[in-house]
């Protein structure tokens, strides 16, 4: 993995993201973990050490500067995608990553005490079983679900002065369209993220105001 530590200084570079001093050897070390781990638990079907960094770490990466301050969960976690990332770049942010595979959440509290994450915590629970003793500003997923389901599943864990974020590839227009009343898309947002030539987007989805008769 040689390369890993330069092509994530051009990725961040090229999205103008300053990242803390010790971030790079963080994120260089999530990656080695994230290969050692996934020869026995087949954590992602990427195996190319550039892909790691681009299709993985940078993808995550780009959410950080359109977050909102606060609380923040990875809905689906997995390998820790983009909750890591996420917690690597803003130290000291209250992270949890919640996934319901018991072989997926061993790995990511592996990770985090290797990494010395100690504002993260892993929640090893299905999203729509999990009641958190304080709700988020920021619930966030990537890959969980089509846009529907993931606020049919976890929906509850928002703020009600919160916002739910959806990392997709194309623009999801027909997910948009089979949305619940109940939720509306704030805004969308398109990425560009050096070393990837693919479509990313950012779905920001808050509930509807609830309007009464006057």
């Amino acid at each position: 993995m040689k390369q890993v530590a330069s092509l994530l200084r051009q990725g961040a570079a090229g999205m103008g993201l300053a990242l803390p001093a010790a971030a790079i050897d963080q994120l260089t070390g999530y990656l080695e973990l994230l290969v050692k781990w996934n020869r026995v638990y087949n954590l992602t079907a990427i195996r190319d050490d550039a892909k790691l960094v681009s299709h993985h770490v940078l993808d995550s990466l780009a959410t950080v500067s359109h977050l909102p301050d606060g609380n923040i969960v990875d809905v689906g976690s997995g390998a820790g995608l983009p909750g890591i990332p996420i917690a690597i770049s803003c130290p000291g942010r209250v992270v949890t990553l919640l996934d319901s595979n018991q072989k997926k959440g061993a790995f990511l509290k592996q990770a985090i005490a290797e990494l010395g994450l100690a504002s993260t915590q892993v929640v090893t629970q299905r999203a729509e079983s999990y009641r958190p003793s304080e709700l988020f500003k920021t619930v966030i997923s990537r890959a969980f679900s089509d846009l529907a389901d993931y606020v049919k599943l976890a929906g509850h864990l928002c703020a009600p002065d919160g916002v739910m974020i959806a990392m997709k590839g194309l623009h999801p227009d027909d997910e948009i369209a089979l949305l619940p009343s109940s939720w509306q898309v704030e805004k969308t947002l398109r990425l560009e993220i050096p070393q990837i030539d693919a479509s990313r987007h950012l779905v920001f989805l808050r509930p509807t105001p609830i309007t009464t008769p006057n």
